[in-house]
């Protein structure tokens, strides 16, 4: 049964009650406003745990402006009904004075990894995730983590965060969940204006040309970036603030593409800004694997 709880003591005694009982834990980090996308994030973890935590929690610290922190939705009761049906185990729903008793007055700094995309547009926003999920990993002591491959960037500073700081969590990404028209869902959308509902698939249909282009043997990552902008309709209620190509794991801008890499992009539609990647694989061929590919006999 549906345990919520919202002390840092009380999760500690169920989860740890949890693990006496020989179970693997694993935990969903949200900030609530649940939708199919974080849906996802809790069914994988409940196939592969036997105790499944989900935190919902707004955390300031990665808000890097107020107006966007008060428009955040807020729907714990709603939230809850969505974890029960999923039979989550136990959700966290502190306030900012439990997760945050004291001043803070150290965080995570995460290097180069915010050099670029939001990092560059949302200054100590990374900051604030890698520090929130330092703390919910030292709370929960999770086995495991689920987090979503739509904020790619944010994936790939929680994968450094436990690897520099030895933390003995295994993270899972989740793939993208996307509407029909294959807008990624997020509780932004819901922000959207029906005509702007309209424009947002842009972004993705960039994106792809992105990829599509890479896969055809595209390999000068500034050209393949400033072609797929090109999608992006010129229209007052839409800005392009960034389309780049990225290294997977360092999010460096790319080059010369003889790897795969991450195509991103960050899309203000309206007053709503939306963010989406898709990974591009370069179909590279030397002459040796030309020569494999030929059939048996041919001349050379």
């Amino acid at each position: 049964m549906l345990e919520v709880v919202d002390t840092i003591d009380a999760l500690r005694e169920r989860v740890g009650e949890r693990r006496r009982s020989g179970h693997t834990v694993s935990l969903v980090p949200t900030m609530g406003a649940l939708h199919a996308g974080h849906a996802s994030l809790i069914e994988r973890a409940r196939r592969e745990s036997g105790a499944v935590v989900v935190s919902i929690f707004v955390n300031p610290f990665q808000f890097d402006r107020v107006e966007d922190l008060e428009r955040y939705p807020r729907s714990l009761d709603t939230d809850v009904d969505v974890c029960r049906g999923l039979r989550v185990d136990l959700v966290f729903a502190p306030s900012v004075s439990v997760m945050y008793a004291a001043p803070q007055m150290m965080s995570v700094d995460v290097g180069r990894l915010a050099d670029h995309l939001c990092g560059r547009y949302r200054p100590g926003h990374f900051q604030g995730v890698a520090t929130v999920v330092l703390k919910l990993f030292g709370i929960v002591q999770p086995d495991v983590a689920y987090f979503g491959e739509k904020d790619a960037q944010q994936l790939a500073v929680v994968r450094r965060l436990v690897t520099d700081f030895n933390v003995p969590v295994r993270i899972v990404g989740v793939p993208t969940v996307r509407e029909p028209d294959g807008v990624a869902l997020s509780s932004r959308n819901l922000r959207l204006s029906a005509a702007e509902r309209q424009l947002a698939p842009c972004l993705y249909s960039a994106l792809r040309h992105a990829a599509a282009s890479v896969d055809a043997g595209a390999t000068n990552a500034a050209e393949v970036a400033r072609d797929a902008a090109t999608l992006i309709p010129a229209d007052d209620r839409l800005r392009l603030e960034y389309l780049e190509l990225v290294d997977p794991d360092d999010f460096q801008p790319a080059t010369i593409i003889a790897a795969p890499v991450i195509a991103a992009g960050a899309l203000w539609v309206g007053t709503t800004r939306l963010i989406d990647n898709v990974r591009c694989i370069p179909r590279i061929r030397s002459r040796e694997a030309s020569m494999i590919d030929e059939p048996t006999g041919a001349a050379r």
